[in-house]
């Protein structure tokens, strides 16, 4: 075996399946408390929980070398992995409970909502377990940790988590629902409710930093992975440690999130917040106090922004086109033009299309020199419709109508059509801005340069956690219409 083939087996293969048996132990006790044993076990003919238990271990390490092999060949650090074995779970709860043990066990698939709602603790779990094993495999392997963060970026984090525990206690108090998130710890005011709050912030923020020692990317990808970390931080806090703080048990059926989905696009939002803000300030204290070169484009950074203006206004307005079939049949353009004082659906048409070149503009602005192909365009631009199901009807609609944003369920449901047409909207954003952007050769730079560099670039995309940031956005995406249907 040649040293590539023994880096790949040991660093890989035997690294994973390790770091699987920690993860499987998490999972595991996810599955006692559960009293999920018995089934695992009927994989094997019986229904005994402690065989239940040695069956899911094997597979545990098993699904570990499959992690160990797939990021082996990634140069990725802590916080890139962690994001691999988020969507490293997830994929396994699609083939695992929905897939092969529904056909091992009774020779069909569990591809619909029941199933999916039934299955959803074990989706969590399936989280826990992706996480567990990433960190697990990256501390097997130092080479991979990175650098500690500074004081600074620390203290960056911190201020960041703190901004964004501040504007999610801000909206949860206008709808009456900052206690609620505290009922179960038995917060007896809105002070101790802003405390722990806050608290929750800051060790947020301070844990991204751990993370993410350096803001090396882009805006619009700190934004992307501000939605993942903020998903993650719904799961860990309000279904998962506020609860069993308060004595209640891990709040993992379906009916449970249902009852907590109020937090869901807070926390999304929150993780925006957190992951934009210690971006711009990781990048502030650079440009201010650093000597570091920063690389540069080919031209001017104010040309650069008008043209990545421009092409996200057009990218927008061809997103918007699209997404004015939905708006037509499910009847929202009259909604919109109520943001003018008009019931008109062509002013309402109108406003649409204002607001889709808008959020064009921005998304060229936050993406640009990010997609290097289609499937990058897809990926980034489908989230960013994601964010804006959130940020739109969801949160700054209610607000520029005069009213208080209400998270609810069925106020989520009633815009759940909504969420089709802004995924069909940043596909489509995506996709033409990329197209644009793609084609721009200046003349003073030879053609082959171009295509070497965004070659280039590709690969070292792939070589982050940007692929699975698309995916797991896109699960998130899937799993809402899992929660809000009946």
């Amino acid at each position: 075996m040649n040293s590539r083939g023994s880096g790949f087996f040991k660093s890989g293969l035997v690294r994973g399946a390790i770091a699987g048996l920690f993860g499987g132990l998490v999972f595991g006790l996810a599955l006692y408390k559960l009293g999920a044993l018995p089934t695992i076990a009927g994989l094997v003919g019986t229904d005994d929980g402690k065989v239940g238990m040695v069956v899911h271990m094997i597979v545990a390490a098993i699904i570990g070398a499959g992690f160990g092999a797939f990021v082996w060949h990634q140069r990725a650090g802590i916080g890139e992995t962690i994001f691999w074995g988020l969507t490293y779970g997830v994929l396994w709860w699609f083939l695992g409970p929905l897939t092969l043990m529904p056909l091992w066990l009774k020779g069909m698939l569990a591809w619909d909502i029941p199933a999916a709602q039934a299955a959803f603790p074990s989706l969590i779990g399936h989280l826990f377990y992706g996480v567990s094993t990433a960190l697990a495999f990256v501390l097997l392997q130092p080479e991979r940790r990175g650098a500690k963060p500074s004081v600074g970026a620390l203290l960056r984090g911190a201020l960041a988590g703190l901004l964004g525990a501040w504007w999610l206690g801000d909206m949860l108090n206008a709808q009456g629902q900052l206690r609620t998130l505290w009922t179960t710890v038995a917060a007896q005011s809105n002070l101790v409710a802003w405390m722990g709050l806050l608290l929750i912030g800051l060790l947020a923020g301070m844990a991204f930093a751990l993370l993410y020692p350096r803001a090396t990317d882009s805006s619009g990808a700190s934004l992307i992975r501000g939605i993942v970390y903020g998903f993650i931080w719904w799961v860990v806090g309000a279904l998962t440690l506020l609860p069993s703080l308060g004595g209640g048990g891990w709040a993992w059926s379906v009916e449970e999130v249902r009852a907590s989905f109020g937090f869901f696009p807070g926390f999304l939002l929150f993780g925006v917040t957190l992951a934009l803000s210690y971006h711009w300030l990781s990048v502030i204290v650079r440009v201010l106090f650093s000597d570091e070169l920063v690389p540069r484009g080919e031209e001017g950074i104010g040309a650069e922004g008008l043209r990545a203006l421009g092409r996200g206004a057009l990218a927008g307005l061809f997103g918007g086109l699209v997404f004015t079939l939905v708006m037509i049949q499910i009847g929202f353009l009259s909604t919109v033009a109520s943001l003018i004082g008009s019931t008109s659906s062509l002013a309402g048409l109108m406003v649409h299309l204002v607001i889709a070149n808008l959020v064009g503009s921005s998304y060229g602005l936050l993406f640009r020199r990010q997609a290097y192909d289609i499937g990058s365009a897809l990926g980034w631009g489908v989230s960013y419709g994601f964010f804006w199901w959130i940020l739109g009807p969801l949160t700054l609609m209610p607000i520029l109508l005069g009213t208080t944003p209400v998270w609810t369920v069925q106020v989520a449901a009633s815009l759940l059509p909504g969420l089709i047409g802004h995924l069909a909207y940043g596909a489509v954003l995506g996709i033409v801005f990329y197209l644009m952007e793609a084609r721009y050769n200046p003349w003073w730079i030879p053609h082959e340069h171009v295509d070497a560099l965004r070659v280039e670039r590709r690969k070292e995309q792939v070589l982050t956690s940007a692929p699975a940031l698309w995916v797991f956005v896109v699960a998130i995406a899937l799993i809402v219409p899992i929660v809000l249907g009946k």
